[in-house]
């Protein structure tokens, strides 16, 4: 078992040496603890859908495109918000404790969102309705941007972001979520811009005082599916990848 632990924990000292995407944990097997990786697995293999779906089951629509690498939403031939043939897209895994990166850029005048603890059941119409969202946003141009917690960055309709970094349209952003044990962060191009802590009263006492107060089952759920939010506008996201906390 000694021999095991310290071949692994060499390697992960290689790993990290290396400039490897990859972190050292500790576990314990038969009351040893052992060094052990945890990796970024990659939500996108910039070909396919393979790993989403639709929200509430079934093909993700054909609104939704691969596009030189990247997921695109092709809004031109859409009519409107959540019609025809686009709708939120949702991973097929669920996730409790993740580390998310996301980079995404959006159309003038656009919305969207990166949504997440997403519980996908027939007794939600929507992903918002149950899970949080990291706003994608044309600051410059929509006019949710006039909306204090609306913002690019923003935890959507309950967090404002501390400084603003987002980028001018037609720009990639990396936007970050990290959710350990209830505590979150939303990061936006390098920047630490929300960090609030989950499921406290303090957290149902900013429900309640949100657009989300008479939706019972949002920001409830501990472990869920991550969304791309179809808001009827173009929009791409590429590099998506998580890492299990």
């Amino acid at each position: 078992m000694k021999t095991l632990k310290y071949s692994i924990f060499a390697l992960s000292v290689l790993t990290f040496a290396c400039g490897g995407s990859q972190e050292v944990r500790e576990v314990t097997i038969e009351n040893e603890v052992v060094e052990v990786e945890s990796e970024w697995v990659s939500l996108f293999d910039g070909e396919s859908f393979s790993g989403w779906e639709k929200y509430g089951g079934g093909e993700v629509g054909a609104a939704w495109k691969v596009q030189n690498g990247s997921i695109y939403l092709d809004a031109t031939n859409k009519d409107g918000w959540q019609t025809g043939d686009g709708g939120d897209i949702v991973t097929k895994e669920e996730f409790d404790n993740f580390h998310l990166k996301v980079e995404w850029k959006i159309a003038k005048d656009g919305n969207s969102g990166i949504i997440f603890y997403v519980h996908d059941s027939e007794e939600y119409q929507y992903p918002w309705m149950t899970g949080m969202e990291m706003q994608v946003l044309d600051n410059d141009g929509h006019p949710d941007a006039k909306i204090t917690t609306h913002r690019a960055g923003d935890l959507y309709d309950l967090i404002d972001s501390s400084e603003e970094t987002v980028k001018p349209v037609g720009e990639w952003n990396l936007a970050e979520i990290v959710s350990k044990d209830g505590n979150l962060e939303l990061h936006l191009n390098g920047t630490k811009v929300v960090e609030t802590t989950l499921w406290t009263p303090e957290w149902e006492e900013m429900i309640s005082k949100s657009k989300f107060k008479d939706m019972p089952g949002f920001g409830t759920f501990k472990t869920g599916k991550i969304a791309l939010q179809d808001h009827g506008d173009e929009v791409w996201f590429r590099n998506i990848e998580i890492k299990k906390l």
